[in-house]
């Protein structure tokens, strides 16, 4: 079983700004900044073939269900992984290193009307009997509160 999380975010700038945002470690430390995330460490890397980008942030476990919480722990260390072919399609990948379950998917940007939107698919996959339906909804939940999260902080750094 898995869940299935798709979502647009939407910026009032041109694709081209909006994929410079993207590969900007201030950006994307800010985004973890607003989240509230204890410990953060950005890793973008750039060449002909695309951009590698890395955040690994630990978060406080603060607000997560007990069932869930006995199996992450005081912290959650999340590790994100983003691999851009070219400035409009990614992949992504979502880790809890040494815990089960996987997230992975893509973004695209396209642009419209000067309008870009950013439009981030994952599956979020839980291998716990009994409960990783469960923690598979909680991760959506938060994964989906962290692109929010992002595309607020990203409208604001492209209103500076």
């Amino acid at each position: 079983m898995s869940k299935r999380l798709k979502h647009d975010l939407t910026y009032d700038a041109p694709m081209a700004e909006v994929a410079e945002m993207l590969a900007d470690p201030t950006f994307r430390e800010e985004v973890c900044e607003f989240q509230g995330v204890k410990r953060v460490m950005v890793s973008i890397d750039s060449d002909d073939n695309g951009m590698q980008v890395t955040i690994d942030q630990v978060q406080a476990a603060e607000g997560i269900p007990s069932f869930a919480r006995k199996f992450v722990g005081d912290e959650i260390n999340i590790v994100q992984q983003e691999s851009w072919e070219s400035p409009t399609d990614g992949d992504i990948t979502v880790t809890i290193p040494g815990k089960p379950g996987e997230m992975a998917g893509t973004a695209r940007l396209s642009e419209s009307g000067g309008v870009t939107t950013e439009t981030v698919e994952l599956t979020v996959k839980v291998n716990i009997p009994l409960v990783g339906g469960k923690i598979e909804g909680l991760i959506a939940d938060l994964l989906l509160k962290a692109l929010k999260a992002e595309n607020k902080v990203g409208r604001d750094y492209l209103a500076r």
